[in-house]
């Protein structure tokens, strides 16, 4: 079989990014599976794993990796460092065609690189099967109790980025007494998956949509909302969810009925354009809405959720949306939700995230890469090959040439 090499970048984007692609362990455990492969690592004072971990699981570091056949790295990797001719692995943010990466796709193109974006590898039903999503959602929902802890002056938790990895974390979690609050829940996926180990981990019970409406309860509870649980046609009331999907901009919210009783709101769901609004303005200022803090894990800026005017950082994951003025404010003052839309959750807890990320790969993307891909998972996972678009991203023409 031929021989493979693979170069895990070093990341040197602004602000730096701890997450690596492949941790040391997993490094090591697929050398050993694969007898034609060579990993190496480009040195990193930044990494959530340094150098020193990786040389004792035998991984060699280096600098210069223009003999690799394939470069693997997490966020977009700065034009003047790329590689012409190479094949490479990356978060690319391009193919919405976002400004500030245009000049990226232009050189993706000039350099005749093969660019395989984490985004875009999907299955045979096209369904993404890699990405961050469970960590954003595992420390989203620990921010949004972090949040509620604060501004109600309950407890106070190490956020989760002091702490030094996911076990830590719960550590902490268990220091909280939550009162007898009502916790909405919105998504199905990856991202909700997530966050439902956070809320398990804290023994809250899960309740239907029907019992957290209609009933009270002596202990903190929680309810996962899906779309027909929140949105309808004003036409129709039988629910379709491919109709949904198809035509979200035909459907309007009925969430209002749960922002009277929800205390704090954790969104974790997908927001099509097309879709409406969970809640308006007019819904905020009502007497009777009771949501005060919201953890709005996929932060989309005034996107599903109004009160989401801008990201917020990982060092100050919280302010304050004004409901009397519409204006960001302190988090925690009288009449202000408290907000929190870190827009890059899974790097709080880097060396997890990490590790749940490099399994994925190991196991449903880099065996496309050493034998045949019969399914053409990386084929159709490449935006660009050999100084041109492919058809399944030729839409993109007038922002990569």
């Amino acid at each position: 079989m031929q021989k493979l090499k693979i170069g895990v970048l070093r990341e040197e984007k602004s602000p730096p990014d701890k997450r690596v692609p492949l941790t040391p362990l997993i490094c090591s455990e697929l050398t050993r599976r694969y007898t034609h492969l060579e990993i190496v690592v480009q040195p990193s004072q930044i990494r959530c794993y340094s150098d020193s971990e990786y040389t004792s699981f035998g991984i060699p570091l280096q600098e210069d990796l223009s003999d690799c056949d394939v470069l693997m790295g997490v966020k977009e990797v700065p034009v003047e460092k790329l590689i012409p001719n190479k094949k490479y692995f990356f978060f690319s943010h391009t193919i919405k065609k976002q400004p500030h990466n245009q000049k990226l796709m232009k050189a993706l193109i000039e350099k005749k690189i093969q660019m395989i974006d984490y985004e875009t590898l999907t299955d045979k039903n096209h369904n993404r099967i890699i990405g961050f999503g469970r960590y954003a959602g595992v420390v989203g929902a620990y921010n949004g109790i972090l949040g509620y802890g604060l501004k109600y002056d309950l407890f106070r938790l190490k956020p989760a980025h002091l702490c030094r990895d996911r076990a830590e974390m719960e550590e902490e979690l268990k220091r909280v007494k939550l009162p007898n609050i009502k916790i909405a829940l919105t998504g199905g996926g990856r991202v909700a998956n997530g966050v439902i180990e956070t809320l398990s981990a804290l023994r809250i019970r899960k309740v239907t949509a029907d019992e957290f409406l209609s009933a009270s309860f002596r202990e903190p509870v929680y309810c996962q909302l899906n779309p027909r649980d929140y949105v309808e046609r004003p036409d129709d009331h039988n629910f379709d969810l491919n109709d949904f999907f198809k035509h979200p901009e035909h459907f309007i919210s009925k969430f209002a009925e749960f922002t009277k009783i929800t205390d704090l709101y954790l969104s974790a769901h997908y927001w099509d354009p097309r879709s409406p609004k969970m809640f308006t303005r007019q819904d905020m200022e009502a007497p009777d809405f009771h949501i005060s803090v919201i953890a709005d894990i996929t932060c989309d800026i005034d996107g599903s959720v109004p009160t989401t005017i801008r990201a917020s950082s990982i060092a100050n994951p919280f302010y304050g949306y004004n409901i009397l003025n519409h204006h960001e404010d302190l988090p925690f003052n009288k009449d202000t939700i408290c907000v929190m839309a870190v827009d890059n959750l899974p790097c709080e807890l880097p060396r997890d995230a990490s590790d749940d990320f490099g399994k994925d790969l190991t196991e449903r993307v880099l065996p496309f890469v050493f034998q045949q891909d019969e399914d053409r998972v990386i084929e159709r996972a490449s935006i660009c090959i050999n100084g041109k678009l492919t058809p399944p991203y030729e839409y993109l023409k007038d922002y990569a040439y």
